[in-house]
């Protein structure tokens, strides 16, 4: 079986990306990079930064030509470092895209983001709320985001909505949709074979049997109850929140699946923001984003941490990998 061919999209090239990305190509990886983004950028990077970086090559060079394999999509204006520029937000979206489309023909075997400056994509002219719904819309696939560190994984229900709007968005269908892809994402690439969910409750202490709130009654509880005993999934729940994280129950949970983007991710990012990394779950292909921002304070400074980005390439290699097995089985 061949290694994975991971996609590797830089982001923002005025933030910290373009230098991590320098910094994994330096190592060793049990997968091959394809980087798709601005050869120029790259290089200044690794200047700015001391870091060496090997040679950037067309994609289509022969396989007997050495270096890194290089998709070219060059920013209307050269990057300056910590200072994102609108005029480059088609770049960025184009390579992403390309990215995508090379994942979902199979010239790649997976995606590997960096963090994406949402404002200047968005003044450039081009609406966007995250990549994870660009590329949901480009696959035609309902998706789920997931964050994940070696302590817990934390999946959410609803994510960049505000508080008030919560509680309105949690129905019956976006529950067992959620719950589906989250079942079979843990099954087919963290090998699974009968996951166990912990679904938080909406309210304080899961709604206090209706004194603090009916959506655990009303909406969270019936579904539940369904998808046992029709599907014979291991949900648990709905669960308090405030309890749920303790080390003890969380070693008896595959994931925790949380009702808003505030209700889980602290507990994560808590219990090892270095390390975390967000996965869209869903998609033909595995894709696996750093979790953080685009840092434009430290671009060029060479003190940004890569430990994420790191854990986002070997987290993909694995699933990959594991997506591979089963399609050969």
């Amino acid at each position: 079986m061949r290694r994975p061919r991971l996609a590797l999209v830089p982001g923002e090239p005025a933030g910290v990306g373009p230098e991590l990305c320098v910094a994994a190509l330096a190592r060793e990886w049990d997968a091959d990079l394809v980087v798709f983004g601005d050869g120029d950028t790259l290089r200044r990077a690794a200047e700015a930064t001391g870091q060496p970086i090997p040679e950037l090559i067309p994609h289509d060079a022969p396989a007997d030509v050495p270096g890194v394999r290089l998709v070219e999509y060059r920013n209307a204006r050269p990057a300056r470092l910590g200072e994102a520029d609108p005029a480059n937000a088609c770049a960025v979206i184009a390579a992403l895209t390309a990215a995508a489309d090379a994942c979902l023909s199979g010239a790649c075997d997976g995606l590997v983001t960096g963090p994406v400056h949402k404002a200047a994509i968005n003044d450039g002219g081009i609406p966007y709320t995250g990549t994870t719904g660009l590329l949901a819309r480009h696959a035609g696939r309902d998706v789920v985001m997931m964050l994940a560190n070696d302590i817990v994984r934390v999946a959410l229900a609803t994510t960049h909505l505000p508080l008030r709007e919560v509680a309105d968005a949690i129905d019956a269908p976006l529950l067992e949709r959620v719950v589906r892809i989250l079942h079979a994402a843990l099954r087919r690439d963290f090998g699974r074979a009968h996951p166990v969910i912990a679904v938080l409750g909406l309210n304080p202490h899961a709604g206090e049997d209706g004194h603090l709130g009916r959506e655990e009654l009303d909406v969270i509880a019936p579904l539940l109850e369904r998808l046992r005993t029709v599907d014979g999934f291991d949900l648990r729940g709905p669960l308090p929140a405030d309890t749920a994280f303790l080390p003890a129950r969380l070693a008896g949970y595959d994931a925790v699946l949380a009702m808003y983007h505030d209700q889980g991710l602290p507990v994560l990012k808590y219990s090892g923001f270095e390390q975390a990394v967000n996965l869209t779950l869903g998609l033909p292909y595995p894709r696996v984003a750093v979790d953080h921002g685009t840092a434009l304070d430290l671009a060029g400074r060479g003190t940004a941490d890569p430990s994420s980005l790191f854990a986002a390439i070997a987290t993909c290699t694995q699933l990959a990998g594991r997506r591979a097995e089963g399609i050969a089985a």
